[in-house]
């Protein structure tokens, strides 16, 4: 796809200019996508991507649907943009319904399509209103899925917090550390 003269002009004059004037540093943006379910939202996606790539994210990272219902497209998308652009892909992983052994996998397939960063969540329970259940031979958090991962594969992990309290948690006191 081509970018149109008034596409370009806006990225020309967003990367000139200062997000936040009075911000000491230079501040890093990434963008996140959802695995395209059509063609056409594929399409779509791409000229997204295209329009969104002049403005230097620090990474791009593609979602992952509860119990890896997105898997695959997952895979795909965030492959292709390690495959065929300059910007860092990073895959979203979860512990929803999946054995250590099925994470195992898909971390190493990442790592064979040249992905290297990888947003690591517990991930939200399959059904909404009911409490998160970790599979049996699962991890059971975010931070177990993360000692996991980086017992695989060197990858730069990312992961998400709450600013506040989790809902799940008992209180606010801090129980565990990576």
């Amino acid at each position: 796809m081509t970018l149109t003269l008034s596409q370009m002009e806006e990225a020309r004059h967003a990367l000139s200019s200062p997000l936040f004037a009075d911000l000491a540093g230079d501040a890093d943006i990434s963008f996140e996508f959802f695995p395209p379910k059509t063609e056409k939202m594929e399409e779509q996606l791409w000229h997204t991507f295209e329009v969104l790539q002049p403005l230097a994210p620090r990474f791009v990272s593609v979602t992952y649907g509860a119990g890896g219902s997105t898997r695959e497209r997952t895979h795909n998308t965030v492959a292709r943009i390690a495959r065929e652009t300059g910007v860092p892909a990073a895959a979203h992983l979860t512990c929803v319904e999946a054995t250590r052994s099925e994470i195992a996998e898909i971390a190493n397939a990442y790592w064979e399509a040249g992905v290297r960063h990888i947003v690591a969540l517990r991930g939200d329970p399959p059904e909404a209103g009911k409490a998160f259940t970790p599979h049996p031979d699962g991890y059971a958090s975010a931070a177990e899925l993360v000692m996991g991962l980086r017992a695989q594969h060197p990858f730069e992990i990312s992961v998400s917090a709450y600013p506040e309290t989790h809902p799940e948690a008992a209180s606010a006191k801090r129980t565990s550390t990576i």
